[in-house]
């Protein structure tokens, strides 16, 4: 027997892979298993070879539990004892002293780099062996042994058959790695596509109302996984099978992209675009990685675009080591490639399939468009791109490219200035009312529903050249598109302002929300009462709800306007019911309000050229004193169309009216509104 230590010129190495070697223990299982794997390739290729002349025989790695072991057995090419001192007890890597200073804080990047893969199991195990025997006919079989510390014992021993197993004694903090249904789960998670059959236990059948183990192996990996396939090999069928394979509980993927290349970098891969519900972030980190079939992780960001993260599948590449780092990721021209490539192959197939089945794009748009519009705004040449097949949709379900819609709209959407007005609507059924009134005018409206709308249109309006967007509901529609300038309103301002009162004075209170009342000339078949909203406020909120560093805008009050049309008939009978009921009283306040302002500008006009000290107290007690009065007699004033407007039922009801179109009429208002239609009917 040779005993001797392993060669780390630290005692500590083994307390330093246990705590930092990993950022999560269950790693050593794939490590284990990839070993084994890898030794069997070899025999392999010795085989293909002519250097190994006998029988391969079964070549399935084999894993089994015992009460305090777990064992992975390998028929591969096996170890010689100089291999094992070689390979085992030399840690393979250089500058070993530097060790626990250089890797303590960032230890993921070491197994890929210098060879440490088998030191995982002493993460979980308290002693571990390796019985091996080369396939090379004159070398014995040789068992070594250690226990976590830097001494090893090495022996000869018998052995049937050429090959490794690997057994670990399992220590007491990692009981769990002696459960066949952990065990099970992570063979599945790390195993499933290894390229040599993995075995785990014997396949169980129902019986007598039990499970019984049958004689037949339970494979737990699909061998030759249809990355691997050449796509003309593949159906619709495998792909969507695999698909299901992947992610069980998922809707039918919409395509998908079949990824092979050799130079300057080794990628296979399938790339699916899933049916995503709503939520972006719930389809995030469904791509799995690969490294020659072994599973790596789903956190792929750096290797691929952020906006592909949203698609799903498999990515492998050997050029992408198994462990990988963050620090790497970033710096790694491998990676940036991958990444670049990956872009383009995407948009091509995106090409491809408008090009070649514009019908089948247009119909899976809606499901598209996330991914695409994210894209764009995330990746400056991924929009370069898909500005030749993004579309837009309108509100008849017609959809046109970008220069498709210039055209469609130039003639009848161009402003006084040159502007081309892109209209939109971001609720269909809720803002019906807007887009009727545009289409009568033979305008097109957008329908911008989608979670990335909003961003997308600030995008747009950057990248058109002298276009704006503008939502449908936020003016009346003369005022969309001005392709005129317009002349003064025909009301006079003191009718403008009693209408104005009378309406303000019964608009509901809502919490965060204010109201502007104007007039103005609309035409007597227009409604005769409106609400909008500014569409640069209402824009600055919804960015403030997806943008940090604009919460300003999200805390302030939703600002509409109440746009009053005095053309309409019902409009001007309010009016003229107004004028008829108030007058009596109106006019002595308002030769007051007139006196009190005559003297409030004749003051104000002979302080102009002075500074505020030249101006005596008296004056300025005065000019206090007026603008109390002015404020008193207008408080009255509007008191009087208040007044007035309680008791005008059309009043409200046309208010309620306007409230729900915008969807703003709600709990007891909305059953007053409903009672009081049932009165006036």
């Amino acid at each position: 027997m040779q005993k001797g230590h392993i060669g780390v010129t630290t005692d500590n190495i083994f307390p330093v892979i246990k705590k930092f070697l990993y950022s999560d223990n269950e790693i050593f299982l794939r490590e284990i298993v990839s070993n084994a794997v890898d030794a069997t390739q070899k025999m392999k290729t010795l085989a293909s070879m002519g250097d190994f002349k006998g029988e391969l025989g079964d070549l399935t790695v084999r894993v089994s539990l015992s009460k305090k072991t777990l064992t992975i057995s390998d028929r591969g090419i096996g170890l010689t004892a100089e291999e094992i001192d070689k390979y085992i007890n030399q840690i393979a890597f250089s500058g070993a002293n530097d060790f626990l200073e250089k890797y303590q804080k960032d230890a993921n990047a070491i197994i890929g780099h210098f060879g440490l893969g088998f030191y995982s199991s002493f993460m979980v195990s308290k002693k571990v062996e390796i019985v091996t025997k080369s396939y090379k006919d004159d070398a014995p079989a040789v068992k070594w042994s250690c226990d976590g510390s830097p001494e090893f014992t090495i022996e000869e021993v018998k052995k049937a058959d050429r090959g490794t197993d690997i057994i670990l004694y399992i220590d007491d903090e990692s009981k769990e790695f002696l459960e066949e249904a952990r065990i099970s789960t992570l063979l599945k998670k790390y195993c499933s596509y290894l390229p040599i059959p993995i075995a785990f236990g014997k396949k169980k059948d129902w019986k007598d109302g039990k499970q019984v183990e049958t004689e037949e192996d339970n494979i737990i990996n699909e061998t030759h996984p249809i990355w691997t396939r050449k796509p003309s090999d593949l159906t619709d069928e495998d792909y969507k099978k695999f698909y299901s394979d992947l992610y069980p509980m998922s809707d039918e993927p919409l395509f998908w992209i079949h990824l092979n290349v050799d130079y300057p970098f080794h990628l296979t891969g399938i790339l699916y675009f899933p049916k995503l519900k709503s939520n972006i972030d719930l389809g995030k980190n469904k791509i799995q990685l690969f490294c020659n079939q072994v599973y790596v992780t789903d956190s792929v960001e750096g290797i691929v675009p952020d906006f592909l993260t949203l698609l799903h599948g498999v990515i492998d590449s050997p050029d992408i080591p198994l462990n990988v780092s963050r620090s790497y990721l970033q710096s790694d021209s491998n990676v940036k490639k991958i990444s670049t490539y990956i872009t383009k192959k995407v948009s091509d197939r995106l090409q491809s399939i408008f090009k070649t089945d514009r019908k089948q794009f247009e119909e899976k748009w809606n499901d598209l468009k996330i991914f695409i519009n994210y894209g764009m705004l995330s990746q400056e040449d991924f929009y370069e791109k898909a500005e030749k097949f993004a579309l837009l949709g309108d509100t008849d379900g017609k959809f046109y490219t970008y220069e498709e819609y210039k055209t469609l709209i130039k003639e009848n959407q161009t402003d006084k200035d040159g502007n081309l007005i892109y209209l939109y609507t971001n609720h269909k059924d809720e803002q019906y009312s807007y887009i009727d009134a545009a289409a009568n005018k033979g305008y097109n409206v957008l329908l911008m529903d989608g979670q990335l709308d909003t961003a997308l249109i600030s995008m747009l309006e950057q990248k058109f050249e002298k276009s704006r967007f503008t939502r449908v509901d936020s003016d009346v529609v003369d005022n969309l598109i001005v392709k005129e300038d317009k002349q003064a309103t025909a009301l006079a301002a003191d009718k403008q302002e009693a209408l104005s009162e009378a309406f303000k004075s019964q608009l509901p209170k809502i919490e965060k929300v204010e109201f502007h009342v104007s007039t103005q000339t609309l035409g007597e078949n227009s409604s005769p009462i409106m609400i909008t909203q500014s569409e640069y406020m209402r824009r600055m909120k919804d960015m403030a709800s997806i943008q940090a560093g604009m919460s300003f805008y999200g805390e302030m009050p939703d600002m509409f306007n109440l746009i009053l049309n005095s053309d309409h008939k019902l409009i001007k009978k309010v009016l003229a019911d107004e004028e008829e009921a108030c007058q009596a009283q109106l006019i002595p306040i308002q030769t007051e309000i007139d006196d009190v302002n005559k003297l409030r500008n004749t003051l104000k006009d002979s302080h102009k050229e002075k500074k505020d000290e030249e101006i005596p107290t008296a004056e300025k007690d005065q000019l206090k004193e007026l603008d109390n009065q002015w404020n008193t007699l207008k408080a009255n004033k509007e008191g009087i169309f208040a007044k007035y407007a309680t008791d005008n039922k059309t009043i409200r009801q046309l208010i309620d009216l306007a409230l729900l179109q915008n969807n703003m009429l709600k709990g007891e208002a909305l059953s007053n509104f409903v009672k009081r239609s049932i009165d006036m009917i």
